[in-house]
């Protein structure tokens, strides 16, 4: 079946082909008659606008690329559903690719959503390297950055703190009277897994103890590197009493391998997670948390976006929202 062209339409409703286009792209100065003329004629021939041809006249495709690490990951898609939402919401089509956080796939990626003519860029990642900036200020459209930090500030982007998020997890557990407080960190060289083992070193030595590195382990956010983890912190002879895991998913594989060997959480090893997914209610004991709120990040990063492309004022760049520490049952209550 041949595609259906705004002149068959025009030809159709015995219109002009400028009048179909005011139309279509919602003009108010066409008469009600009229319109529904063109309304009509659109229907019966089951008429849709080619949107790359509008974009091309208009210079605009109200298309917005979304490059992030792992759609499967429970983390990443509630950002990019606060992404979607704010999206919808201001007209603009989504477009997600997944990078498997690697570095070549990323630069790659934004390279092919700026040959797609996106309006606009929402990135999230993991290391910001000098050749993704280089990217970014070459850029021809606006370009923001969710969960993600450039530590240069340069490139718009929407946060939490995370070293202070940390510190305070740290501080609770040994709050609980804990001395042996492990922190089992995601890949080492990001910028937001220094900020987090910052923050729970600075919480450590402003309560008087140390942080041995052998109670620093680092794993990639999975699960199964959460079980790694807990079997590397007891080879040690002095064990454990609490473990600050820097992702949900990893808190998982510590609680699990924990109750493999016998171990009882909290009574045994108290667990803290970071994010607040729904994993941390699905696990038993539910699962004490930083809350960073995802959903927020990914909607405020979009929403930034958008002001960027119809170039509204932004009073600031670099949005840090709040988090907060929920404790549940794989802590102590104190």
């Amino acid at each position: 079946m041949m595609n259906v062209t705004i002149y068959d339409v025009a030809r159709e409703a015995n219109v002009s082909m400028a009048t179909v286009s005011r139309v279509v792209n919602g003009n108010p100065n066409v008469k009600p008659a009229t319109r529904k003329k063109v309304h009509d004629a659109i229907e019966r021939l089951g008429y849709r606008p080619n949107a790359v041809a509008r974009g091309l006249a208009s210079k605009k495709t109200t298309t917005v690329g979304v490059i992030i690490p792992d759609i499967s990951s429970i983390f990443f898609a509630e950002l990019a559903r606060g992404i979607e939402d704010i999206a919808t919401m201001y007209n603009y089509n989504i477009i997600l690719s997944n990078s498997d956080q690697n570095k070549d796939k990323e630069l790659h990626l934004i390279n092919a959503m700026l040959g797609k003519q996106v309006d606009g860029l929402v990135f999230m990642g993991g290391k910001i390297t000098e050749d993704h900036i280089q990217e970014f200020k070459t850029s021809s459209v606006p370009i923001a950055l969710a969960a993600t930090v450039d530590e240069s500030g340069e490139t718009p982007a929407v946060n939490i703190d995370y070293q202070q998020a940390s510190y305070e997890a740290t501080e609770l557990l040994l709050s609980h009277g804990n001395k042996e407080v492990a922190f089992v960190s995601g890949p080492e060289d990001t910028i937001i897994n220094v900020q987090k083992l910052e923050g729970y070193k600075n919480a450590m030595r402003a309560n008087g103890y140390d942080s041995p590195e052998d109670y620093i382990v680092s794993g990639d956010y999975s699960y199964d590197s959460g079980i790694e983890a807990l079997e590397q912190l007891l080879e040690f002879d002095k064990k454990p009493t609490a473990v600050f895991v820097s992702s949900d998913e990893m808190a998982l594989g510590v609680i699990h391998g924990a109750q493999d060997r016998g171990i009882r959480v909290p009574e045994d090893l108290e667990v803290f997670g970071f994010d607040n997914t729904r994993l941390a209610t699905m696990v038993r004991p539910t699962l004490s948390t930083v809350v960073q709120p995802m959903y927020d990040i990914g909607a405020v990063a979009m929403r930034l976006l958008t002001k960027f492309m119809n170039k509204e004022e932004v009073e600031e760049q670099n949005v840090i929202l709040p988090h907060r520490i929920i404790e549940r049952n794989s802590t102590q209550q104190k």
